[in-house]
């Protein structure tokens, strides 16, 4: 028999539905998926070639559970420049991607019956990976009209007794939307005021359209000693299937995590660790990087465009990220769900998006423009065409 808890896990939303539009793809039909928060880009060959050379160079074996000192000297000098946080390499714990720094994280602190606060909308994983280590997500609902960003004194109300930590993902996923500094550092006093600590989801600062990117650990060293700055280079170099993450916390934290990354993944792929050292270190990778941001604004302002023409349909622009988040629900209620909406869309308009209702926003789709452009018109005018239908059905 199966444990409570696992039994009560859901799947991710954004997984089950790229599966099943590469189902239909491998059938032949002609699907645009806009599922997948995943770059478009190929993985640089610069990267490549470093993995390469350390496979040829035997660095197949164990190595430190915590990363091999290289990677984590490197994440600590970019952490100072780009950042403005002063970390120790043996602050620096290394795992197989952000979504398993997470869970290590969440492992760490939480008791049975601790609550996490959740900007919603939020990303799939975080309520369920809480959940699934005895915690209890708390949601604390943010509107488009303001932009959905957070306030301290909406965060205040849902702080109790039993609050043990929130959730920054800033750039959001899956809204876009950027957090201002001066709220951040409101945000981050009252965590202090009340013992609570900060998990800053930074996965997606290389794209940032128009403000500026912060993390709060850089506020001050008593805000960065509640801070695990957690971030990954599956994003910012399009290497999702290398599964390489981090997170920079204090020492007796990092420590903890460390331990628990040798009883669970051992260590991050060796020769992977390599290719993910020249990422930070290769001179190309900063030209990398910012033509891959410009692209994505420039895709981001025409799918913006093209589904302000849908009627019915409210756009919040996205400041950040590669996904958009538009509001469906007159859609989604004639057809009774957002989940039945999406279901619609692939079945009839051969278009694959994403609930919102798996990230605490029933009657939203998340569409993700990291694909080309020509993806991008021909799925909306999809959309479009097949929402028509819809309503002449009444």
């Amino acid at each position: 028999m199966l444990s409570r808890r696992v039994a009560q896990l859901e799947p991710s939303a954004t997984l089950t539905i790229t599966a099943k539009a590469k189902e239909l793809k491998a059938k032949g039909v002609d699907i645009v998926g806009f599922g997948a928060g995943e770059p478009d880009f190929d993985t640089p060959d610069f990267v490549k070639e470093a993995c390469t050379k350390a496979l040829m160079e035997g660095k197949t074996k164990y190595a430190p559970s915590a990363g091999i000192p290289e990677l984590r000297e490197a994440l600590a000098e970019k952490l100072y420049r780009e950042n403005g946080v002063e970390y120790k390499p043996s602050e620096i714990v290394v795992s197989a991607g952000a979504k398993m720094v997470l869970f290590l994280i969440f492992m760490s602190i939480l008791n049975d019956g601790d609550e996490v606060l959740l900007l919603s909308p939020y990303w799939v994983t975080y309520p369920e990976q809480i959940k699934l280590l005895g915690g209890v997500p708390i949601e604390v609902p943010l509107k488009e009209e303001e932009g959905f960003s957070p306030t301290a004194e909406l965060v205040a109300e849902y702080i109790t007794d039993k609050t043990k930590a929130i959730v920054l993902n800033s750039p959001n996923n899956p809204t876009g939307a950027v957090y201002s500094q001066e709220e951040l550092k409101r945000i981050a006093e009252l965590c202090l005021e009340r013992g609570i600590f900060l998990i800053s989801d930074e996965c997606y600062e290389a794209f940032v359209y128009e403000d500026k990117f912060v993390s709060p650990a850089s506020f001050s060293k008593e805000v960065r000693d509640i801070t695990f700055t957690v971030n990954a280079f599956s994003k910012t170099y399009s290497m999702t299937g290398w599964r390489v993450g981090y997170v920079a916390c204090p020492e007796k934290y990092a420590k903890v995590i460390a331990n628990l990354n040798s009883q669970t993944v051992s260590n991050v792929t060796t020769f992977a660790q390599y290719g993910a050292l020249e990422a930070l270190r290769n001179p190309e990778a900063k030209e990398y990087v910012s033509r891959m941001k410009t692209e994505f604004q420039r895709r981001r302002d025409r799918a913006y465009e093209l589904l302000l023409t849908i009627p019915e349909v409210k756009v919040f622009k996205p400041k950040g990220a590669f996904y958009i988040f538009p509001d469906f629900s007159f859609y989604a209620e004639k057809l009774g769900s957002d989940l039945k909406l999406t279901q619609f869309l692939l079945e009839e308009g051969k278009v694959a998006c994403v609930p919102g209702s798996a990230f605490g926003a029933q009657g939203y789709l998340r569409l993700s423009y990291a694909t080309s452009m020509n993806n991008i018109e021909k799925g909306i005018e999809r959309i479009r065409e097949t929402l028509e239908k819809l309503a002449q059905k009444d």
